[in-house]
């Protein structure tokens, strides 16, 4: 009866087993023909046809260098959030032709993606792999035949997938990306992707330099500080190579044109920074009203709960800004239904409209978050920014679909009441 028994567990357990295992192969065949489908998008999508296309070169410390006397177009993007698995194909799928129609319309001279370009969730989007949803997004870029560029966002490389940051410096790095500028930047300073792209003019002298900047991700690298939500901030070193890049851009004005430093510059990540909320709540508690440091210039807070979700601590990144005189705008993401922009002590701080189908519940069936913004860099070293959401008559085009989506903010200002 004993051996019976013993025999009885022991086939249970092989019948567990093969269950398992038929279900591992079958959730690896699925993503496999998830990644091939996504690919085939992305491939399928045709070059832009561009006058005047400007080239990037390299200058002799590695940097990535454009020059132009006319207007330099950059457009953001944000909060892509690819799955990149079979559970996520259909919203995959709508972001990658989301961001074509707008690549596409726009025509853009640069596009910067600010963090969480993939979002490989297991029990969401059934994967581990957050290599998917980048290449899905890289091999969209290279077929649209646009330079591009990222920041990493806190989902980019999270505990549980199986890349961490510095392997997904090395992806976008890869030489099969020709259009990429991507850097992973110095190794001395924290994070990956600190690097800079100049503007200049024919004469040598920089007119906009775009500063890009890891925001970090947690606290604390794990699933509970992951779960919990709580944000790192940029670091010390960072800043410190901020100012040094700053000063070194002057310097190299000052050879050319005294009058032309301190050199103009704008900021992306991901991370809102702390004077963010600091603003945004001083605007609040002021009835929404324009204050000696505060000047709201459009969009809307459409986040319940902290309204602004920055870094736990403190960083001196805004501090710096404000005495290096350079940087007059930083652009962000991280919070997807806040698209806002305003003036703070001088600087803006704009947000960027998500693209996101997929890490929100149900945001697919949402629009007014949805869109890109356009960044115009003149060459008297002035910048307009224009905002544009994707179900706009703007993007009615001829190859193009659009799903029907209920644009839930139309008519707020300022703030999306909601519940606490």
């Amino acid at each position: 009866m004993a051996k019976n028994k013993a025999k009885n567990r022991k086939k249970s357990l092989l019948i567990v087993v093969a269950i398992i295992l038929v279900i591992a192969i079958a959730v690896a065949g699925a993503n496999v023909s998830a990644v091939n489908t996504l690919k085939e998008q992305g491939n399928s999508y045709k070059s832009l046809e561009v006058e005047d296309k400007l080239t990037p070169q390299k200058d002799e410390n590695g940097n990535w260098y454009f020059t132009t006397d006319r207007d330099f177009k950059v457009m953001h993007l944000t909060d892509i959030h690819i799955g990149g698995g079979f559970m996520s194909k259909e919203e995959d799928e709508k972001a990658l032709n989301a961001i074509a129609a707008m690549v596409t319309k726009e025509k853009p001279d640069l596009v910067i993606a600010s963090g969480d370009i993939a979002f490989p969730v297991p029990y969401t989007a059934g994967t581990f792999n957050n290599h998917s949803g980048a290449e899905a997004f890289g091999n969209l870029m290279e077929s649209l035949g646009v330079y591009w560029d990222v920041t990493f966002g806190n989902h980019d490389a999270e505990c549980y997938s199986y890349f961490d940051r510095e392997a997904m410096a090395e992806f976008y790095e890869k030489e099969e990306f020709e259009h990429c500028l991507f850097q992973a930047g110095p190794t001395d300073v924290d994070g990956f992707g600190n690097h800079t792209i100049e503007v200049k003019n024919s004469k040598g002298i920089i007119t906009q330099a775009i500063i890009l900047i890891d925001s970090q991700a947690y606290i604390k690298d794990n699933l509970i500080e992951s779960i919990k939500g709580t944000y790192d901030n940029i670091h010390p070193n960072q800043v410190e190579w901020y100012e040094a890049e700053i000063l070194r851009m002057n310097g190299e004005n000052e050879k050319i044109d005294k009058a032309s430093s301190p050199v103009k510059s704008l900021a992306f990540f991901h991370i809102p920074l702390v004077e963010m909320a600091d603003a945004w709540n001083e605007f609040e508690e002021n009835g929404f009203k324009d204050t000696e440091n505060f000047k709201y210039i459009e969009g809307i807070i459409g986040e319940g709960g902290k309204r602004v979700y920055c870094g736990l601590g403190e960083d001196d990144m805004f501090e710096k800004m404000l005495e290096l005189q350079s940087t007059k705008a930083m652009f962000n993401g991280h919070d997807h239904l806040n698209n806002t922009t305003f003036e703070y002590k001088g600087i803006q701080f704009s947000y960027g409209y998500s693209i996101d189908y997929f890490a929100y519940s149900d945001i697919d069936k949402l629009g007014s978050q949805r869109g890109c913004t356009m960044i115009t860099c003149k060459p008297d070293t002035t910048f307009t920014i224009d905002k544009y959401n994707y179900y706009s008559d703007r993007y009615d085009m001829e190859g193009f679909t659009r799903e029907d989506v209920t644009m839930q903010h139309e008519d707020v200002t300022y703030q999306v009441p909601v519940e606490e």
